[in-house]
């Protein structure tokens, strides 16, 4: 079993354990099994993250195009896609105009980061129709 400890992000806050997860609980030198960063992940996806884009999103979603919006609203934060044109421009009903939108979201700190590009590559590829793993494939191609 794989221990997870906390790392600082870039700007040293916040701390993130397991995969991604923060919270008045992640300190530093704070240790969790595999079993418990799984389930921290499972926790957070089904009580913040799925109801906020049911809760924000208008228009009936396919399972690809709601879970590409999971993941997206899980990395760049609910209050912060609650906000943005990409919910916006979906709310109006143009789904090609919101997969457009997920390359804007690239950038922390003000910087571009590769590793934000192919994420969001795989998340626009996934909301289009992909399964999960070629998208994954077709965003290292596009971003080496």
């Amino acid at each position: 079993m794989r221990a997870h400890q906390p790392t600082a992000g870039l700007s040293g806050a916040p701390w993130t354990i397991g995969w991604g997860d923060t919270g008045p609980d992640v300190v530093k030198g704070l240790t969790i099994t595999q079993q418990e960063a799984d389930e921290r992940f499972a926790r957070r996806m089904a009580e913040e993250f799925e109801p906020a884009v049911k809760r924000e999103v208008r228009f009936k979603l396919t399972q690809k195009q709601f879970d590409g919006l999971v993941s997206i609203f899980y990395n760049a934060g609910v209050g912060n896609m609650n906000r943005s044109t990409l919910v916006r421009v979906l709310n109006f009903g143009d789904y090609a105009g919101a997969a457009a939108e997920f390359p804007r979201w690239n950038k922390s700190d003000g910087k571009v980061m590769k590793g934000l590009q192919r994420r969001r590559e795989a998340e626009r590829l996934v909301f289009l129709g992909y399964d999960a793993a070629p998208a994954i494939t077709a965003a290292l191609a596009k971003f080496p």
